[in-house]
Order: structure tokens, then C-alpha cells, then sequence
């Protein structure tokens, strides 16, 4: 992003004590409303919001606040991302906790809940608790770890559920891979659900995928690609949502591209399931055309879908099928991406783009309103996996994003926080700009 600071200089400011945090003249939105007036965060916490500037009490409450000029500016929940993946431990050269946590809070992320497919694999406390205390010492932003549901992700025995939730594990999938065996995953379920805790899916059935590196379709027939079939997600959704029925355990979907899967989910909410989805901003925004031209950024998992699809996961956010917007953040190693397409590894580096990808694929067009998208972004992922996050509620934590709602700027893989650099979005004009971060009252993100 042109004129933002870097990581060195987001690490000299980072857990300072800022004591008490004045944004001033700017428009606070909520997902219940919009005011136009100040926001105050002191000792942490949500201090008060409102045009208070001729209450004396507040006079006295902000003596000595230091000042963030917000006029054009918008203040809103600290986004909450509940799908990403922060590669420590053991794939450090792609990620590591603090230069993840740094491209969060410039992408305006406040809470991250990072996946289990790390080496070791998060399967065990032990894991879960060196994850915890490695974000404490070196991050950004708030880090909840989801551990593995089974051991090493291989499908074939449950993990001490009871040992993760009380290391601090927040949900439980062996996301990167579907559990294929249907009793497996129904036993997961009902064990989790001792627990408290929501068991997230990736569906995914490998013998469908059958080797597809891209959408089955028009554009895969054309490039020469082997193409995925969009039943290869849709059946796991459908035999994990009927599961989740059968056990009444909390499911939550990860990733969702295609039409079908969202209107599967929709089925499901209507009988009363206790299931919830997400998806990505890259599948709200590019097609499966993207991949004419074989840049292996292109290359996900699930793969880009059509522009069918695109329209069907906007209807579905406006409709509350979809609960929240998740980035999926996937960070690689240029040698991972300068492949063969067939090659490469799946992921886009999301966490620096994803808002402004939102705002200008959701709200420029029309398509939602800008308390609608913060709500997917704030609010509703934070209910999705029962956080305490995304609201600017008094008494609550002060985690708050100032955003620009108006700036244009070209997307510069070259200068992202994160080590990785593999985007789509890379030179890609985009509106909607974050310009500080606010994480437990301490700055962990602002420009210059």
C-alpha cells in the first residue's frame, strides 16, 4: 500500500502503551448504527463513542488522550478472521507469527484464529499453548488457535478435545484436508460438542478433485488444465450438514465457491441445523478467468469458480447464508508459486487485501451496504466461533480499525507485511483503504 509504514517501524510502536486513544471528527459504524462523532479508548476498553465534545465529563475524560484526527475517516469493529493460516511452527520461511499478525493488523485485522497445518501439526496442547505464547511475545493482533481435529490430520484418531479447549483452542478441523471416513467425522462432531467447541470443514472430496488443478469448465477445457468438479466440494458439504443434523453439533464450512454449496447450507439453516459458513474475498472478486493467462497466484483451493458462482455468494451474504467473510490467508514461498501451474501450491497471501477487495467487489457496486459488509467482518465471524471481538460496545476490548473509504491505490505485492507476496491482486486498482489499527488499545497498524 503506497505510504504505509513498514514492519519495523509497525515493531517500534507495537505494545506501546498508548493509555488513552481520542478518534476524533470521524463516522463510527457499527453493525446496529452509524454516529458521527468521537470514540475514546482507555486502559484497553471501549471508554465511550458519540458527538459528547460539550459534555464537561468527557472534557475531563479525554485530558491528556492522545489524538487521532479521523475527519473523512471511518472508525469500525477490529475485523475478526477465523480462517488463516500463520505457518508457525515449522514453515517459518513462508510465515511466522509476527510477520502474519503485522500483515493482519495492516489489512485491519484486530483477532486472527489461525489453522492447525503447521509441523508439528496443532494437534496437541503442547502446540496449541506455544502458538499462544509466541503471539504474545511477537505479535500484532490477537491469535486464537484452531487446533487439528484428529491427530496429525490424518483422519484416523480423535484429539484430546478437552486438553485443546483448555490450552485455549477455539474450534477444532484438520483444515487443508477433508476427513473422508463419515463416522469419523461423526464422532468428531459429537466429541466436540462435549467440549463447546465448533468443528470447521473443509470439504473437499480428494477422489472427485481427481487431481484438478483449476474449475471444471469452459476455461479449463480451453487452457488445457485438469479441471475440478464443483461436486467434489458440494457432496462434503451436504454429508458433513447432514452429520452435523444427525449429532445437533455446531459445523461450521470452510471456504464456500460454489452455488450448489451455498444453497445446501441454505437448506440446512431452514431445517434447523447448527451449521455456518464462510467464504473468501477472492471468490467474491475473480473467476475462474483469471487463470487464462496461468499465473500460479491464481492457483486456490477450492479453485476459482465462475462468474455464476461470484453472483450466487453475493445473494448469499445478503441473505445471511453466508456468515462471515474469512481471507483464508495462505502466504508462500516464491519458489512454492514460480512453477508449473499443475505445480504450484494453493493459496493467496489475503490478509492486506482483503477489506479493500470487499469494499470494492460489495459495497462500490451496491451490492451491500458498508454495515453489512463490517458485519461479516466483524461481528458475525466473532458470534461464528463465540469471540469476544467486533464490537464497539462500551466496556469492551478497543479493538478498532480506522479505514479510508474513499482512497484508490494499486495493490504492491513487493511492499506487503507478510513474507508472502503471492496475490492475483498484485497491480490491481482497489478502493478502500486501512489506515490504523487499534489492537486492546495499543497501536498495532497506522500509516503515514
Amino acid at each position: 500500500m503506497n505510504g504505509d509504514n513498514t514492519m519495523g517501524q509497525a515493531e517500534s510502536m507495537k505494545m506501546k502503551n498508548m493509555g488513552k486513544i481520542l478518534i476524533k471528527g470521524g463516522r463510527i459504524l457499527t453493525p446496529e448504527s452509524i454516529i458521527e462523532g468521537d470514540l475514546l479508548a482507555a486502559g484497553g476498553k471501549i471508554a465511550t463513542l458519540g458527538d459528547l465534545w460539550g459534555n464537561e465529563e468527557f472534557k475531563e475524560l479525554t485530558k491528556d488522550a492522545d489524538i487521532i484526527d479521523a475527519k473523512g475517516l471511518w472508525a469500525v469493529p477490529g475485523f475478526v478472521d477465523i480462517h488463516c493460516h500463520l505457518r508457525e511452527p515449522g514453515y517459518e520461511y513462508k510465515e511466522d507469527i509476527r510477520s502474519g499478525t503485522a500483515a493482519a493488523a495492516k489489512g485491519g485485522f484486530t483477532t486472527v484464529c489461525c489453522m492447525a497445518n503447521t509441523d508439528p501439526v496443532n494437534d496437541n496442547a503442547v502446540v496449541t499453548s506455544f502458538i499462544k505464547q509466541r503471539a504474545k511475545e511477537a505479535g500484532f493482533v490477537r491469535v486464537r488457535p484452531i487446533a487439528a481435529a484428529t491427530k496429525g490430520l490424518k483422519g484416523e484418531e480423535l484429539t484430546e478435545m478437552g486438553e485443546l479447549s483448555a490450552a485455549g483452542a477455539v474450534a477444532v478441523s484438520d483444515d487443508g484436508k477433508s476427513i473422508r471416513n463419515a463416522q469419523m467425522m461423526r464422532l468428531v462432531l459429537r466429541y466436540a460438542k462435549c467440549f463447546g467447541l465448533t468443528v470447521i470443514s473443509h470439504p473437499e472430496d480428494e477422489n472427485l478433485v481427481n487431481g484438478g488443478v483449476m474449475n471444471e469448465g469452459y476455461w479449463s477445457t480451453a487452457l488445457g488444465l485438469p479441471g475440478a468438479t464443483r461436486a467434489a466440494e458440494e457432496t462434503v458439504i451436504a454429508r458433513d450438514c447432514m452429520i452435523a443434523e444427525l449429532e445437533n453439533a455446531r459445523l461450521h464450512i470452510a471456504h464456500v465457491s460454489t452455488a450448489g454449496g451455498i444453497e445446501i447450507v441454505r437448506q440446512s439453516k431452514r431445517r434447523g441445523v447448527p451449521v455456518t459458513c464462510e467464504t473468501a474475498p477472492h471468490y467474491l472478486f475473480a473467476t475462474d478467468e483469471w487463470v487464462k493467462d496461468y499465473d500460479t497466484n491464481t492457483r486456490v483451493n477450492p479453485p476459482l469458480r465462475t462468474e455464476e458462482d461470484r453472483a450466487a455468494l453475493i445473494e448469499a451474504l445478503k441473505d445471511g447464508t453466508i456468515d462471515a467473510i474469512a481471507t483464508d490467508h495462505a502466504p508462500h514461498h516464491l519458489d512454492d508459486k514460480n512453477v508449473e501451474y499443475a505445480l504450484a501450491s494453493s493459496g493467496i497471501s489475503g490478509f492486506e487485501t482483503a477489506f479493500a477487495i470487499c469494499w470494492t467487489a460489495l459495497v462500490k457496486p451496491g451490492h451491500m451496504m458498508p454495515e453489512q459488509l463490517f458485519d461479516k467482518l466483524s461481528r458475525s465471524p466473532a458470534l461464528t466461533l463465540g469471540l469476544d471481538a467486533g464490537t464497539l460496545e462500551k466496556g469492551h476490548a478497543a479493538d478498532i480499525t480506522i479505514i479510508d473509504p474513499a482512497a484508490e491505490w494499486a495493490v504492491d505485492a513487493a511492499g506487503f507485511a507478510s513474507r508472502g507476496k503471492n496475490t492475483p491482486f498484485d497491480g490491481k486498482a482497489l478502493t478502500g483503504l486501512v489506515k490504523c489499527t487499534i489492537a486492546d488499545g495499543v497501536i498495532a497498524y497506522i500509516s503515514n
